[in-house]
Formats: C-alpha cells, sequence, structure tokens
C-alpha cells in the first residue's frame, strides 16, 4: 500500500514537473511584442509580395494599383516625372517593400528557434523591418494627402499604426533577461539533473 502510494506520489510530482517546465519553457518565452510581430508579419508579407510582384511583372499598372498609387500620382502630378522616371521609382518602391517582407521572413524563422527567441536575437530582424515598413507607409500616407486619395490615405494610415504599435510595444516592454531565459529554458543540464534528483527523492 506505501509502495503504491509512492508510486502515485512520485507519478504525480514528475507531471507536476513536466507540467511546469512545458509552461515555463514555452509560454513564458514569448513575449508580447514578438507575439505582436509575429501576427503584423502574416499580414504584411503576403500583401506586400503581392503588391511588389504585380509592379514587377507591370510597372505601370501595378504602380497605378490602390496600395501604390499615392507615390504615382505625386510623382506625376507635383513632381513631372516622365514615364521611364515613375517606372524607376515603381521599382525602387518594389524593392523596398520586399525588403521589408525579407526582414519579417527573417523574423519568423528566428522565433520558430527557442535559443534564439529567449535572448532576443529575432529583434534586430523585427526592428527592420518595423522601421523600413514605417518610413515607406509614412510617406505614402503624405503623399496619398497631397494629392487626395482618401482611401489610399486611410490603408497607410492603418499600416502606419500597425507597425508604429508594434515598435512601441518593443520599447517598453521589459526585454527577456539572458538569466531568466536560462532559468525558463526546460533543455538545461542542470535543470533536467535537478528534476531528477527530486523524483528519486521522492520516489
Amino acid at each position: 500500500m506505501d509502495q503504491r502510494s509512492a508510486d502515485q506520489t512520485g507519478a504525480h510530482q514528475g507531471g507536476t514537473l513536466q507540467a511546469g517546465t512545458f509552461q515555463t519553457g514555452t509560454f513564458q518565452t514569448w513575449r508580447i511584442s514578438t507575439f505582436t510581430g509575429a501576427l503584423i508579419a502574416c499580414y504584411f508579407i503576403p500583401t506586400w509580395t503581392i503588391f511588389a510582384f504585380r509592379i514587377m511583372v507591370s510597372p505601370i499598372q501595378g504602380f497605378y494599383e490602390r496600395p501604390n498609387i499615392s507615390l504615382a500620382l505625386f510623382l506625376s502630378d507635383y513632381m513631372q516625372f516622365s514615364s521611364m522616371g515613375t517606372v524607376r521609382y515603381a521599382w525602387l518602391l518594389a524593392v523596398g517593400k520586399l525588403t521589408v517582407v525579407a526582414f519579417f521572413t527573417v523574423f519568423l524563422v528566428f522565433i520558430t528557434r527557442p535559443k534564439i527567441r529567449k535572448t532576443g536575437g529575432c529583434d534586430e530582424a523585427l526592428m527592420m523591418a518595423l522601421g523600413i515598413g514605417g518610413v515607406i507607409s509614412f510617406a505614402s500616407m503624405i503623399m496619398a494627402s497631397k494629392v487626395g486619395e482618401i482611401v489610399a490615405m486611410r490603408l497607410h494610415i492603418t499600416e502606419l499604426l500597425l507597425l508604429l504599435g508594434t515598435a512601441v510595444l518593443m520599447a517598453i516592454e521589459p526585454p527577456l533577461r539572458r538569466e531568466a531565459a536560462q532559468e525558463l529554458d526546460p533543455g538545461q543540464p542542470g535543470k533536467a539533473a535537478n528534476d531528477a534528483e527530486l523524483l528519486q527523492k521522492v520516489a
């Protein structure tokens, strides 16, 4: 009877340790800014990739679509650019958006690695994506207001707020300390040894 109780107690303690390790090792290492960055990356990667490739396939037609029309009208109305100059700026916009997409993709790859995520190694890629994307969205918003494109301006304001919101979260959220990340790491040899020793004592 005592042996059975000891076995049940040991199994319960083992399950509690595994559950606690899973919770601390998996969920507490995800910061709000990291999760938010992953969400907006899932929006910007397909959206900006599609419109960038439309510009690459047909520069003039893709440049005059709704997400890009503010820059196209600003160049034609205020700067009096020729068609070749407009095509050059269309390609420049496509390259800028694909650069943002590339940084967001690198960020998503990094957050799948627990060690990189815990030490904050994915923050640089996210900051670059937020910075370049914020500049593009802000410039597009200003140009849309100049040419009177209200719908395009609302789109650029929404994208800018998404990027700024994530940047503010990264600024005000306390960084994940390396020491705390190592304590929460379920794969540490020292922590595994302590858990095994505790289970032996209970048994």
